[in-house]
C-alpha cells in the first residue's frame, strides 16, 4: 500500500500541511510513522479525500439564466480599472477568471469573499450572485 508524507498529501490536495494534520486529528485520514519517523497517510485515503474536495458545491437558485454549466464559488480577487474588471472565483478545486464590466461588478455588489456563480458557455464565462 502506498503511503504519502503529510507535505506530499497536502500538495496533491491543494491544501496546507496543517489542513492535512487537522484531517488526521479529526479521523478523516489515518496516519502512521514511516521508517524515518515521519508521519504518513495512506494514498487511497488521500485519493478519496481529493475526490471529496473536488466536488463542486451546489449552485443554488439563480432566477432565470440560459447557460447550463454553473459553478458556485467564492470571489478571491477583483481587479478593476475605469471600465473593466477581472473577477477570480475559487469553485472547489477550480479557479475561474471572468472579465466583465466594472459597472456589473458594482451593481452585483461583488467583493472578495462574496459567493458567486460562474456560468460557463463555450469560451465565455458569465457571473451571477445566488438569489
Amino acid at each position: 500500500m502506498t503511503h504519502l508524507r503529510v507535505s506530499e498529501a497536502a500538495d496533491l490536495l491543494g491544501v496546507s500541511d496543517d489542513t492535512v494534520r487537522r484531517a488526521i486529528d479529526a479521523g478523516r485520514l489515518s496516519a502512521t510513522k514511516d521508517d524515518a519517523g515521519r508521519l504518513v497517510v495512506p494514498g487511497r485515503q488521500v485519493a478519496a479525500m481529493a475526490q471529496d474536495l473536488s466536488r463542486a458545491p451546489e449552485v443554488g437558485t439563480l432566477g432565470r439564466t440560459s447557460p447550463r454549466n454553473q459553478m458556485r464559488g467564492i470571489v478571491t480577487r477583483i481587479v478593476t480599472d475605469t471600465v473593466m474588471a477581472q473577477v477570480d472565483i475559487q469553485a472547489g478545486p477550480f479557479r475561474i477568471v471572468s472579465l466583465l464590466s466594472r459597472e456589473s461588478v458594482e451593481e452585483m455588489g461583488l467583493e472578495v469573499g462574496s459567493v458567486a456563480v460562474a456560468s460557463i458557455k463555450a469560451t465565455h464565462v458569465t457571473v451571477g450572485v445566488p438569489g
